[in-house]
């Protein structure tokens, strides 16, 4: 099979772990790199030992040899470089958040549909295996019906830019708010009704910490919170009629264990070895191409768009606005 070849937009800290990732996993290669400055893609390319760079993201995205576009800027400048991506007709896996707002993303997802080009979000954790294991356990009846999804995700980040800076889409529910609400849509994709939420900001206007209710069609609730100025237990927890499932992380599970509706403990999955956890997204965007798809099964385009509204809905009712936000 001929090796599927990745070009790295960016060179910042998510991009690092992209070209981690990408030394180790089979028939994928970090090909290409590219940046602002030719001295620093020439750096970073030299320490991953990645054979093309370029200084500037245009000239990447003529190269007739990248297969896949990995757009890792900060998402507050995922437009612009994934809509050129797409005109060029390379396929793009942009990193979460997706875009800057629902009207942003619902101009490159249009796009990507007109052109038939693919287009994914890189929401790691909705393309690990572990989602299906979860999945199973639910379908199976491990825990009855579900009934209530809890989930944390807290990091003290202090005054981290893309945090504090309404330009670069800052705040806590873009970056980190992000996972908590997919993780409860991996296992609840019923129609949400009714939101409550709360926030407080930081003096620069971005949500610091929230804490969100969802109240869903088919009965079920969900409470989430994340935070950027303290450290969460990160847990997520799934509870049923007849027992519960707790995952060790939802930012990246190692663990999940069963328990009976006693509480008493049952069994505990463990994730298979991974490299860093990306290498799933990478191989599902790889296997959806090369099945002639234009968007990969395990995040559809649909629910990237789903999620961005409810994000655009949470940021309008806290006051919480970016510059290229049209409301």
């Amino acid at each position: 099979m001929k090796e599927f070849k990745v070009g790295i937009i960016s060179t910042g800290w998510i991009a690092r772990k992209a070209a981690l990732t990408l030394k180790d996993v089979d028939g994928i290669t970090c090909y290409a790199v590219a940046s602002r400055s030719m001295d620093t893609a020439r750096a970073f390319a030299a320490e991953w030992d990645i054979p093309r760079c370029y200084g500037s993201y245009s000239e990447m995205l003529d190269d007739p040899e990248v297969d896949l576009v990995y757009v890792g800027t900060p998402h507050s400048h995922h437009y612009d470089v994934t809509r050129e991506a797409l005109m060029k007709g390379k396929p793009c896996l942009v990193e979460k958040a997706f875009m800057a707002n629902l009207r942003q993303s619902q101009d490159i997802v249009d796009l990507s549909r007109e052109r038939k080009v693919f287009l994914a979000e890189a929401i790691w954790t909705r393309y690990q295996p572990v989602v299906q294991t979860i999945r199973q356990l639910i379908a199976d009846g491990c825990i009855g019906i579900p009934r209530l999804i809890t989930a944390t995700l807290g990091y003290s980040m202090g005054n981290k830019p893309r945090i504090m800076r309404p330009d670069l889409c800052g705040g806590a529910l873009l970056d980190l708010g992000v996972y908590a609400i997919n993780f409860v849509r991996m296992f609840c994709d019923s129609p949400i009704v009714h939101i409550d939420s709360q926030c407080v900001k930081s003096d620069t206007g971005m949500d610091l910490t929230n804490a969100i209710s969802f109240t869903f069609e088919n009965g079920m609730l969900a409470n989430v919170q994340s935070s950027a100025c303290c450290v969460g237990d990160n847990i997520g927890v799934i509870a049923g009629t007849e027992g519960n499932i707790i995952v060790d992380n939802i930012n990246n599970p190692q663990r999940v264990r069963l328990n009976t509706r006693d509480r008493e403990f049952v069994s505990e999955v463990a994730v298979p070895r991974q490299i860093t956890g990306y290498e799933y997204e990478f191989m599902a965007c790889r296997d959806a191409i090369a099945a002639g798809l234009t968007e990969p099964p395990q995040m559809p385009l649909d629910e990237t768009l789903y999620i961005m509204g409810l994000m655009d809905d949470l940021r309008r009712k806290w006051g919480v606005r970016y510059p290229m936000d049209d409301f």
